[in-house]
């Protein structure tokens, strides 16, 4: 027995959200999913009471629509605890460092327990190391104004923890993937149709080439972040297309043959994920130890936003068509990304029960084998073991490096944000296809089920 086996009791009795008892429909789930959708957007623009709105400083403005987080709302945090708690549990548990099986329902249980767990404790730890260093100021340095912006920032971030788990058991997808698609969505349409001027020009990317279209001095280089945009859209719904499908047949019935789809980005986008809320980690961590005079990972200067050190590198680096870009930071920047997303996809595959040994054993579990093969679950191990680690490094490293790319041409939503919301909403596709089709015709509802 591993260490939080001894605190089972408390780890498996935290309040979460029931399963539905009944096949919920199409129109049941899209409601929730609205319903969910709605609560996040009014969230994310209430303002925090007692906050002095002109001392805060946003340090991690680069990093919101991955975040889903709105700066001096209650969604300051978004998702960065949620992500940040799954990110060291992975970790200890892909390290063989917590002896936790994921395959057995136990110790399933205590590892969602464990990572509900963390997340409030770090929605708890954020909270009030960004209101004690500064980036969350109360008016006048109230002592109550400082307690309450943490007590609401704590409120908001458990709410989004369960809002989470109620799209995931009583929509579509997950709630994370739709509060992310959500905030790049809304950052897309302001940097690319904002009519407002701003500088002499209207501050949106289309507007402003029109504008100096029109005006005789045609400002291509502003096109260049739409440009960006619009490749890593084009080529992530093609990896998204790229799969290896492993031919099965289903021995509960006779001739029934189905096909066990690997996708080159076999972890999702998950890993893009966690490598981005550990570089805005290691600025937070940067941050607090500089304002506690031991600036060990580097600088953060707090009215430009530049750093320094080690810090600089985890930082997003200035767009190609800028003149002050720097290219040993991009290319630091894009290898340590990439590297990170291979790192996750590794741990993520492991973790969630996507490795060839689980998937092998579901499979045969399922009653399915490799057609001129007996249905031995070392052969079904075998054949898998030829594809999922190889498109797990190779599906990791392509994401990370056109995450990278789209952070370098300064695309609309960020890089990484196009390509989870690219990514998130492929994916919702799919499953809304699957549902309708398990609708239409109920008898397949099992089949579908498990060839899927």
């Amino acid at each position: 027995m591993g260490i939080l086996h001894q605190f089972e009791g408390l780890l498996t009795s935290l309040p979460e959200v029931e399963r539905p008892r009944v096949i919920l429909s199409f129109k049941d789930r899209l409601k929730w999913v609205v319903l969910v959708l709605v609560v996040y957007l009014l969230l994310a623009n209430t303002m925090l009471y007692g906050l002095d709105h002109e001392r805060a400083v946003n340090y991690f403005a680069t990093l919101q629509t991955i975040m889903a987080s709105k700066f001096g709302t209650l969604m300051t945090l978004g998702i960065g605890p949620i992500v940040t708690g799954s990110i060291i549990l992975q970790i200890l548990v892909g390290g063989k460092l917590i002896d936790l099986d994921l395959s057995q329902p136990r110790d399933k249980a205590i590892y969602m327990g464990t990572q509900k767990l963390l997340s409030l404790f770090f929605t708890v730890f954020e909270a009030t190391v960004m209101v004690l260093m500064g980036a969350l100021p109360a008016q006048g340095n109230d002592p109550f104004y400082q307690f309450l912006i943490v007590a609401q920032l704590v409120v908001a971030g458990a709410l989004l923890i369960y809002m989470d788990e109620v799209v995931s058991r009583w929509g579509f997808g997950s709630g994370i993937g739709l509060f992310i698609v959500a905030g790049v969505c809304e950052e897309i349409a302001w940097r690319g149709f904002n009519p407002f001027f701003s500088g002499g020009a209207p501050a949106g990317i289309i507007p402003k080439f029109f504008y100096t279209l029109f005006k005789g001095y045609p400002d291509f280089y502003s096109l260049i972040p739409l440009l960006g945009t619009l490749v890593v859209f084009g080529v992530v719904v093609y990896f998204e297309s790229m799969r290896v499908e492993i031919p099965l047949t289903y021995g509960r019935f006779r001739g029934a043959r189905g096909r066990y789809p690997i996708k080159f980005i076999y972890a999702s986008n998950i890993p893009v994920i966690f490598a981005s809320i550990l570089m805005a980690n290691v600025q937070l961590w940067a941050t607090v130890l500089q304002s506690l005079g031991y600036p060990l990972l580097g600088t953060v200067d707090q009215a430009t936003g530049i750093a320094t050190g080690i810090v600089k590198y985890f930082t997003f680096p200035t767009p190609i068509y800028r003149a002050d870009f720097d290219p040993v930071h991009a290319i630091v920047f894009a290898i340590l990304l990439i590297s990170l997303s291979v790192l996750f996809s590794i741990f993520w595959v492991e973790t969630a029960g996507m490795d060839a040994k689980t998937v092998a054993r579901q499979l045969q579990q399922g009653g399915m084998k490799i057609p001129g093969f007996r249905g031995d679950i070392r052969i079904i191990e075998r054949v898998l073991q030829r594809y999922i680690p190889a498109v797990t490094v190779l599906g990791g490293a392509a994401v990370g490096a056109l995450a990278a790319f789209g952070d370098l041409t300064g695309a609309l939503g960020g890089g990484t944000g196009v390509l989870l919301t690219v990514g998130i909403l492929y994916r919702l596709y799919e499953e809304i296809a699957k549902q309708q089709i398990m609708e239409i015709h109920p008898m397949l509802r099992k089949v579908v089920g498990d060839l899927f």
